[in-house]
């Protein structure tokens, strides 16, 4: 079971699953995870495709805790560029000292309310250290809605490689590759929601169905049907 509230952080989400013993891929959506599981601390960095989590040796003692930060937050908090995170699952000890780590793992331990804790964490961090690119929030839309790279780096006031470089640092990935992750986060939201897959590839500024296809197989690893496809 699968439940996410929005979080005090903006544009975060904070989620809790019941361990899976055959888990479902995760699909890229432009964010980075901070993961309480098993009395660990992972980090989950940006995907570029889908990612199959390994079954868990053992049934773990409580719920999995994540907070998903909006696209370009996550790096502030974790204090490495987002593209050194691209699809890997790294313990937060490898970006962290490890007696902070130990000592965050000792009060989620201890609290009934890990999401909160995690939420309290990160707000620190933020306040605390490097903000996130101020113009991250507008590149996430306008590449959303397929706005030309061009286009894009002229609205950022900045050159064509200057826009990958800052792209890469917030979101682990160039403009291009990141208008093919969040057009797809909207896709599969319009087909859940029950729109007809014709209109799912107009609204969501595919070519056609065959593009939006061919594009949620790329990315997702499967069909569009079987994406949506309740768990």
């Amino acid at each position: 079971m699968y439940q996410e509230r929005p979080s005090e952080l903006p544009g975060a989400v904070v989620w809790t699953k019941s361990p899976d013993p055959a888990p479902r891929p995760v699909l890229p959506d432009g964010c980075t995870d901070l993961i309480w599981y098993d009395g660990r601390l992972l980090v989950a960095g940006p995907d570029t495709r889908a990612h199959l989590p390994q079954p868990p040796e053992r049934a773990p003692e409580s719920p999995v805790v994540g907070l998903r930060f909006a696209p370009g937050q996550g790096p502030a908090v974790f204090g490495v560029p987002a593209h050194e995170l691209r699809d890997l699952r790294v313990p937060l000890a490898d970006l962290w000292p490890a007696g902070r780590v130990r000592q965050l793992a000792d009060r989620l331990a201890g609290t009934g309310e890990p999401g909160r804790l995690l939420e309290g964490v990160a707000a620190g961090r933020l306040r605390a250290g490097a903000a996130p690119d101020p113009a991250g929030a507008l590149i996430a839309r306008a590449a959303a809605r397929g706005t030309p790279v061009g286009e894009l780096a002229a609205a950022v006031g900045v050159g064509e490689r200057q826009l990958h470089r800052r792209c890469l640092a917030a979101f682990g990935y160039g403009p291009k590759t990141l208008g093919r992750v969040l057009r797809l986060v909207r896709a599969l939201d319009l087909a859940r929601s029950g729109m007809p897959y014709a209109q799912v590839a107009a609204v969501a500024g595919y070519a056609d169905q065959a593009h939006l296809a061919r594009e949620v197989k790329a990315l997702a690893g499967a069909p569009l049907g079987a994406v949506i496809a309740p768990g």
